[in-house]
């Protein structure tokens, strides 16, 4: 099972990096990461949201962890 979500991972990766590689070639087609993100960032409401998902991942994943 492990095996799997590493393979799951590395995909998300891997299309992650070929979605902002066409979006560097075409950029009138697919907006570049750094754009969408000065886009959302523009707005207090959404930076307020990703701040709380953050926190929520991090609660949700991180703590309690035991070594």
């Amino acid at each position: 099972m492990r095996n799997f979500t590493i393979a799951g991972f590395l995909v998300c990766v891997v299309a992650a990096v070929i979605l902002e590689l066409r979006a560097r070639r075409t950029p009138d087609y697919l907006a570049p990461l750094g754009t969408v993100l000065d886009r959302v960032m523009a707005s207090r409401s959404a930076r307020i949201g990703i701040l709380l998902f953050w926190w929520w991942a991090g609660w949700h994943f991180l703590v309690g962890q035991t070594v």
